[in-house]
């Protein structure tokens, strides 16, 4: 590395060290905007992901959620724009589950082709975790209220449907993600429509006891730039009730894991950065790596699992590759494992436990190892 870009990175890495009394400033003022503009109460927990899919995997994605969660398949339909697979999880507490929503495109553009276009990810230029559905109280005065304040969504008008309304974001610049928000009418939890076609799958849950270890949507990661990490939170802040609650930084390996919290119960969204931006491959680290190889997308998402270290046996002898043995112990508070990514989704699962009255999130011993880990990818 030049001198003069061994200089540019040292005070970047300082600059972003001190950062987060910068992001804690302008955090307080967006909580401060959603109170005045009437956001503040809005926006409630997470509902649902939706996974597009490339549709001759679409079936092979589901019956791998199927295998290796403790999702259930609760039906699917399509109409002309989507077939889509709605996957529960019914043992949950409802303010806990969420539901998956595996779709692919029949018809239209798709929104995400572009960002999808990166070296190891175009070979599914379809294929991405899309959407985050978050459940809104009164979706006309969200969205009035978000118009006004220049959020820009996929089709200016609220979606009409059976069950509930529902709208999205364009995908985020700093992301590559979509924010939905859905308003339900009745029956909380239905999204097939009376005109949508029922289709006639139904793929068989393996019958392992393990799968009954593997429980909620604990959070899921997404990568992005180390210039955009601030503008990233910010946005999602201002587009939900959730804050910022704490960032973990690893030097040595140039990365920032940052999390966003709605409360110490919920589904919480993380956001994994560089420290410095992009340089070269034995400066960038893992997270600025992926980033240059997958482009800007959900890098995992993580389940809470019981019996943590017969459930990770079972998984592995059910044939899933780890990128890294579980970490921790349950004197540091908790275990947590990554597995190598889907080749149908290129989305890394995580298993995590969490014992006894251990309160934080993660532990910066354990994000290391795991961040490490990713760069085998």
């Amino acid at each position: 590395m030049k001198g003069e870009d061994r200089d540019s990175k040292k005070i970047m890495l300082n600059d972003f060290k001190s950062g987060d009394d910068a992001l804690r400033k302008e955090a307080a003022r967006i909580i401060r905007e959603r109170q005045i503009s009437g956001l503040d109460g809005l926006v409630g927990g997470l509902q649902a992901v939706i996974i597009n899919t490339e549709p001759d995997l679409q079936k092979a994605v589901v019956e791998d959620l199927l295998r290796y969660s403790g999702l259930e398949f609760h039906g699917a339909y399509q109409d002309e724009h989507y077939r889509t697979c709605v996957l529960k999880d019914q043992a949950a507490p409802q303010f806990r589950s969420t539901d998956f929503l595996i779709r692919s495109r029949q018809s239209g553009k798709n929104p995400f082709l572009d960002i999808n276009d990166a070296p190891k990810s175009r070979r599914l230029p379809n294929t991405r975790l899309e959407t985050f559905v978050f459940e809104v109280k009164d979706l006309e005065k969200y969205v009035s209220i978000q118009t006004t304040r220049g959020t820009k969504f996929i089709i200016n008008d609220i979606l009409n449907f059976d069950n509930y309304d529902f709208i999205q974001t364009v995908p985020s610049r700093w992301t590559g993600n979509s924010l939905g928000f859905i308003q339900w009418k009745t029956h909380r939890g239905e999204y097939a429509s009376f005109r949508d076609d029922t289709i006639p799958w139904v793929p068989k849950k393996p019958p392992h006891p393990l799968l009954n270890n593997i429980k909620w949507l604990d959070h899921a990661a997404t990568r992005v730039r180390a210039q955009d990490r601030d503008a990233a939170i910010l946005e999602f802040m201002s587009h939900t009730n959730y804050n910022f609650d704490f960032a973990i930084y690893v030097s040595s390996l140039n990365s920032i894991t940052s999390v966003a919290r709605l409360s110490s119960s919920d589904f919480a969204m993380v956001f994994t950065s560089g420290i410095s931006p992009d340089l070269e491959d034995g400066a960038s680290g893992p997270t600025e790596k992926f980033i240059r190889n997958y482009g800007l997308r959900v890098h995992h998402i993580a389940f809470q699992t019981e019996h943590i270290e017969e459930t990770y046996q079972a998984l592995q002898n059910d044939g899933m590759r780890f990128l890294i043995e579980l970490v921790g112990s349950p004197e540091e508070g908790l275990k947590q494992t990554f597995t190598e990514p889907s080749e149908k989704t290129m989305l890394v699962t995580e298993y995590i436990h969490r014992y006894g009255d251990f309160q934080g999130f993660f532990t910066r011993s354990n994000v290391k190892l795991l961040t490490a880990a990713t760069d085998r990818q």
